[in-house]
């Protein structure tokens, strides 16, 4: 899941520092698999063995989600078919959870629509609905159980990235006006990037 880009504008200029982060997230959304790429569409596979290249996988993963400055990354995203994911609630300065084969437990009767975006879709917005309350059952990259009661904006971001674990993208989950909007809004910014 993405969230905002600082960007230069009409009398404002980039401090040094913005000017490296900008250059940092350039970097990371390289890294990050795009609209387009056959491994979005893929179902990711169960974690079978927790080791030292399991925890670097997640250690990259928590540093590219915090340099695109997004909230949430599924291996997919970075090619990866293994069932893993992180998410940081708070953005690039909260901590990063990480669940490894997560599988929703339980979910509560209410649903709201809320704006998405992804890294892997930049500049795409559109409206998904989402539960608000569920129980995720995961493992740790130790492979210790686990548990997460998630409401809000951390639910959403939790079954934002399972939906990539699963091959699923926003797009397969808006209205049609939105993905028809969306569709022609990524083919625009792909002929412009060729």
């Amino acid at each position: 899941m993405a969230d905002v880009e600082i960007q230069e504008g009409p009398g404002r200029s980039l401090t040094p520092e913005e000017h490296e982060a900008a250059a940092r997230r350039r970097a990371a959304m390289e890294a990050i698999r795009q609209w387009g790429d056959p491994v979005l569409k893929g179902k990711a596979r169960d974690v079978e063995i927790f080791d030292e290249q399991l925890r670097r996988e997640l250690d990259t993963m928590g540093q590219l989600m915090h340099a695109a400055h997004g909230v949430g990354l599924a291996a997919n995203q970075v090619g990866t078919l293994h069932r893993v994911l992180v998410y940081a609630v708070d953005g690039g300065d909260g901590p990063v959870r990480r669940l490894v084969n997560p599988r929703i437990e339980w979910r509560g009767a209410e649903s709201e629509v809320g704006q998405e975006g992804c890294l892997s879709l930049p500049g795409i917005l559109v409206d998904v609905e989402r539960s608000v309350f569920l129980r995720v059952a995961a493992q740790d990259e130790e492979g210790e159980d686990i548990t997460v009661e998630a409401s809000g904006f951390e639910a959403r971001i939790i079954q934002h990235e399972m939906d990539h674990l699963d091959g699923v993208l926003i797009l397969d989950r808006t209205s049609r006006d939105q993905r028809k909007r969306a569709l022609r809004e990524l083919r625009a910014a792909a002929t412009a990037g060729a």
